[in-house]
């Protein structure tokens, strides 16, 4: 399914964030956007996922418009269809990690032997076989961001959206982390939007799109 934007715009106030940012993303297609900090890339990454409103413009994933679709809808559509990673990893520390990633499962109603099984292979997939009963405060960043990784992708969305998933590890063990998102999504075949400041994460993209206030480029 493909994501487009159209003349999107976004406001805080009087005050632009972005304006007249165009993009299309096709399935299975891995666009990085780069940009200069406080242009609105984690903002903009939002409004992809219907988490943050805008001012202008449309988003449309797949021929749904997400701004048509009222808040209980824009979260159904994104718990059917989006994987987001985020830099702070957003584990639960109270759930181990296989119901860490379980829980996209759980939201959609597929939990029972099949989705264990789909636990069991994601976090296989992601190098962390094994560690399913371990509390996230056991685990070191790059795992914890691959538990992310598992529980975005473990539901197999159409669309994957990273906001800096290597900003808090170091050199090594981001381009573990990378392996791993790109493997994943290539094999789920997802389309993958990542925002980053990480020249070594956006070079290995089909696309690097560039954000200012003014809009988005090549």
């Amino acid at each position: 399914m493909t994501l487009r934007i159209t003349d999107l715009a976004k406001h805080y106030g009087e005050l632009p964030v972005f304006e007249h940012v165009s993009l299309e993303v096709a399935a299975g297609e891995f666009v990085a956007i780069v940009g200069e900090s406080g242009v609105g890339k984690s903002t903009l990454l939002n409004c992809m996922a219907g988490l943050d409103g805008w001012d202008a413009g449309t988003v449309q994933h797949g021929g749904t418009d997400i701004g048509a679709l009222d808040a209980e809808a824009r979260a159904l559509w994104r718990r059917a269809h989006v994987g987001f990673v985020f830099q702070a990893f957003h584990v639960l520390p109270h759930l181990d990690v296989a119901q860490n990633v379980a829980l996209p499962l759980m939201l959609l109603g597929r939990q029972g032997p099949a989705g264990a099984e789909r636990v069991a292979r994601m976090l296989d997939a992601v190098g962390l076989a094994g560690l399913g009963e371990r509390l996230p405060q056991q685990l070191s960043g790059g795992q914890l961001q691959r538990v992310a990784i598992a529980r975005a992708l473990v539901h197999r969305p159409a669309l994957l959206l990273a906001d800096e998933p290597t900003g808090n590890l170091d050199p090594a063990t981001a381009t573990r982390v990378m392996d791993v998102l790109l493997a994943q999504t290539r094999e789920h075949g997802a389309s993958l939007v990542l925002v980053t400041h990480s020249e070594a994460a956006a070079a290995r993209a089909d696309r690097v799109l560039h954000l200012s206030a003014e809009g988005i480029r090549a």
